[in-house]
């Protein structure tokens, strides 16, 4: 069983009370479930959809084929009805869409009028649709109903039962008249430990579990989530969370909290973190930990505020002016994001340096059930020099030249001790200099004593597949569930594997795990990226020398979807006629 259903209309029309309520009905009675969304960059108006795939088998991406489309609006009926399944559906309101439609793969509910009749207010019309999807899927309601109590609890009795009024009736509606109904939905015994996460919201709670302290951005869109996921626990884990002017600001104000002793986070989009530039620089020559959130959208410029795309790679990789090291890592799925946050927290901090976090808002906004974290895989130590460890010190140097480049970081005020740094270029204790013999022994220290180690720490990418492959799909970051399921849809026909990187800066070594034979013995290798000129390819050759064979490119702003995926990859490995 894998149903898609899709709910499209204007913004401020409901698609994501309706969309949000169907996923945790969907993951009570115990199936995967994975969602995306659209929407324009605008308060209202414009075309938006909320979409929802649920199946009794795990589930990583979106599909195009759509078998429920609730149709909020016109729009959405002239947009969509041609990606409707076999047995495709269209829900509607003909009031509402002002025009009727008279074939069998259009079921007419009056959402308007049933919400008026049940509840007195037209603001139950979406409480109806998803009623009356739920009764053409032919499901149980009991999780429904539970669902609006625990929603609508705060708003008091009446509105609850107003609202389980209007559920039942829009149900009922579906149940009677969908002649044509014909989807088959198992009953499931709910697994008693799914989740139901998206991509901002596990950054967000890695960097909880990680021990930040202070959290300062610039709302944009596709990042402020990570913004209001941790604001919403602050008072629960004692965190700061500023909104700053702008993202100057921000990335200084996390810099600065960081040197006052405490875990600290920044977060932005790409023109966002074009403005941190200046700070990441700074952070760098001062050695202070900071851990960045890049989520990118398409650009330049503005670009396409609400739509996804990875072409900010080679810009988050190289950008600063000046040589230091730093850390990127790119997560392919909620899980990873909850991980690799972690990782950066600690890396950042042992090794005194930028950590960037580089997602984008396809996996930012997409929701995935899947079991809860394993909080015993996180690490924490706490590297700063502090109480009486600092007390203990005789002689304090704050860039102390060390065998690992690694200086004593301590917390000023915890101790007689001086702490200081400068932006300039300095000696040990902190203080600018400008002689040539300095210089050079401060860039091996925070370039090539540190970067070796830290190469160490680096994991190679995930290979999933046919052990040697003679087709391997290259990719990165939150292309790692679709790429996955094509292998798994193309497995019975061919020898194929994916080869997800999520760890791209240092890149992985190949001294312990030399992936690059995978490759290099494989008939045909394919980079599938969402970015124009293939940048994880231009870096998999700068890295290692490697270039793939051949590359599928999307740059729409939307992300891919399974069916479209799955026939580029079969064109592109079809066997030659002999």
């Amino acid at each position: 069983m894998d149903y898609t259903i899709k709910i499209g209309g204007e913004a401020g029309q409901g698609l994501q009370t309706i969309g949000g309520i169907l996923a945790k009905v969907f993951v009570k009675h115990g199936f995967f479930l994975f969602s995306h969304q659209e929407y324009m960059s605008r308060i209202r108006g414009g075309h938006n959809f909320y979409q929802l795939r649920f199946s009794d088998s795990p589930i990583m991406c979106s599909k195009a084929e759509v078998d429920i489309l609730v149709a909020l609006n016109l729009e959405t009926i002239e947009l969509h009805k041609a990606k409707l399944s076999r047995y495709g559906m269209v829900v509607y309101d003909s009031k509402v869409t002002k025009k009727r439609f008279h074939s069998e793969e259009f079921l007419d509910v009056p959402f308007k009028e049933i919400a008026l009749r049940e509840g007195g207010t037209p603001l139950m019309e979406n409480t109806v649709a998803t009623g009356a999807v739920l009764g053409m899927l032919g499901m149980d309601m009991r999780s429904y109903e539970e669902t609006l109590k625990e929603v609508f609890k705060k708003k008091g009795d009446e509105i609850v039962s107003k609202n389980l009024s209007a559920a039942k009736a829009g149900y009922e509606y579906a149940v009677t008249n969908c002649l044509k109904c014909r989807f088959t939905v198992p009953r499931r015994e709910p697994p008693s430990r799914m989740i139901l996460i998206n991509g901002n919201e596990a950054i967000g709670l890695g960097a909880l579990f990680s021990g930040c302290r202070f959290y300062s951005a610039y709302p944009m869109t596709p990042s402020t989530g990570i913004m209001n996921y941790i604001a919403s626990r602050a008072a629960e884990y004692g965190i700061v969370v500023e909104q700053a002017e702008d993202e100057i600001s921000a990335i200084n104000m996390a810099l600065g909290a960081s040197f006052a002793g405490v875990r600290a986070m920044t977060g932005s989009s790409g023109g966002g973190f074009a403005l941190m530039v200046e700070g990441l620089s700074l952070g760098a020559i001062t050695e202070t930990p900071i851990v960045i959130a890049e989520v990118q959208r398409p650009g330049p410029a503005t670009g396409l505020p609400t739509r996804t795309e990875q072409a900010d790679l080679l810009f988050v990789l190289y950008t600063g002016h000046g040589e230091f090291p730093r850390v990127v890592f790119v997560p392919g799925t909620p899980e990873q994001a909850f991980y690799l946050t972690n990782k950066a927290f600690n890396l950042a901090e042992k090794y005194q340096i930028p950590a960037i976090l580089l997602s984008d808002q396809y996996l930012a906004d997409s929701q995935w059930t899947m079991m809860p974290f394993d909080t015993e895989r996180l690490k924490y130590k706490d590297y700063r020099l502090r109480g009486k460890r600092l007390k203990n010190v005789d002689i304090y140097k704050r860039h102390l030249f060390t065998d690992n480049g690694v200086s004593p970081l301590a917390v000023p005020g915890d101790s007689e001790h001086l702490v200081v740094t400068d932006s300039d270029e300095h000696d040990e204790e902190g203080h600018m200099i400008e002689d040539a013999e300095t210089r050079a022994k401060m860039v091996n220290k925070r370039i090539f004593k540190k970067l070796a180690l830290i190469r160490e720490e680096i994991s190679p990418p995930t290979v999933y597949g046919d052990k040697t492959p003679e087709t391997v799909l290259i990719c990165w970051g939150s292309t790692y569930g679709v790429v996955k399921e094509v292998v798994d849809e193309l497995s019975a026909e061919q020898s194929i594997a994916m080869m997800h990187f999520s760890e791209v800066y240092p890149f992985p070594d190949t001294a312990a795990n030399d992936y690059l034979q995978i490759l290099k013995k494989a008939k045909r290798t394919i980079c599938i990226e969402n970015n124009a000129t293939g940048q994880f390819a231009y870096l998999l050759k700068a890295e290692t020398g490697f270039i793939p064979s051949d590359k599928i490119n999307r740059y729409d702003g939307r992300p891919f979807v399974l069916e479209e995926l799955l026939e580029a990859v079969k064109s592109r490995t079809a066997q030659e006629v002999t």
